[in-house]
């Protein structure tokens, strides 16, 4: 069985938690941020959990992670 190419893309903005669950940033973080509220910026920091409905494609995208 040969091995799975890792997306590259996909592993610079995925990483797997302990559980086995998918981590993401928040998008909308990057630039334009004078007219965003402190507390909309300040929520942007943390990260999220991908939705459990996408969690299998990534996971096929990052399979060694």
């Amino acid at each position: 069985m040969p091995k799975i190419k890792t997306n590259k893309g996909a592993a610079k903005r995925f990483r797997l938690t302990g559980t086995g669950k998918v981590r993401r940033r928040k998008a909308y973080k990057s630039h334009i941020l004078t007219k965003k509220t402190t507390k909309r910026k300040r929520s942007l920091r943390s990260g999220a959990l991908v939705n459990r409905r996408d969690e299998k494609n990534i996971k096929s995208l990052i399979p060694y992670k």
